[in-house]
Formats: C-alpha cells, structure tokens, sequence
C-alpha cells in the first residue's frame, strides 16, 4: 500500500542522528544517505531487513524551501511489541523529540492499540505503536 514515508527536515545532521537510534531500535536498516544531490537535496532513508519498500525517509525539501511540520499530518512507525514502543519514545525523548502522549493502551482505538507519540526536533509529529496482545 504504502511506498515510501517523506519527512521533511532542515538541520540533516540532527535529524540523522535522531531517526537512526529510532530505527535501529525498531530494527530498521540503512538503505542510503545521500549529501547534496542535484535531483534531491540531502536524504537518508531506511528499510526493514530483507524487504524494499515501505521506506522512511528524512530529507530537505525538494524545492530548496524550509521544510514545515504539517498540521494534522502524522507518521506512526509500527513496533515488533510494546517494549519496543517504550524504548522508542525514551531514544526520542532523549534525542531532542518532545513527548505528545506517553506509552500507554488506547482502547478507544483498539483493545490491543499500545502506542506512545512524540515530534521530533524539528516538530513532526510521530507516532510509534504496536497492535498485538501483550506478551506474557
């Protein structure tokens, strides 16, 4: 269904950082990074093992303008359980991000729904979530 995420960012280095401690704890690999290209700026996007796509990317914008978190726009990042939900959240927290909502059940969802929001340092607003009973 889904290709590939977008999220806009400016400061490169910084967003680097903060999504590649997100992804590792997610499980995600590094399909590329790429400084100053001519058809698309500056990007880095990751994968989960053994598959193409979906991918998420974090990259200037296209058109050489400041990226701008959209309003009512949200990624959720699907986690392999909810310990995973919890570390990613505190590696967000740590790394800059600001919490939107702490790990927690949202049974208004679902009643399995275990998800934690946050936006990262630029203010795009993320969400990390896992749908599966817990683990006993």
């Amino acid at each position: 269904m889904i290709s590939h995420i977008f999220i806009g960012i400016n400061d490169f280095d910084r967003a680097f950082e903060f999504y590649s401690a997100i992804m590792q704890a997610l499980g995600h690999t590094l399909k590329f990074c790429e400084r100053d290209t001519p058809w698309s700026g500056t990007w880095a996007g990751w994968m989960a093992p053994g598959v193409p796509r979906p991918l998420v990317i974090v990259g200037t914008s296209y058109d050489g303008d400041r990226a701008q978190p959209g309003n009512g726009q949200m990624v959720a990042l699907l986690a392999p359980d909810r310990g995973c939900v919890d570390a990613v959240h505190a590696i967000a927290l740590a790394g800059g991000g600001t919490s939107e909502g702490p790990p927690g059940l949202r049974p208004q969802y679902h009643p399995h729904y275990y998800g934690a929001y946050f936006r990262d340092p630029e203010g795009n607003k993320i969400c990390v979530c896992c749908h599966d009973p817990a683990h006993e």
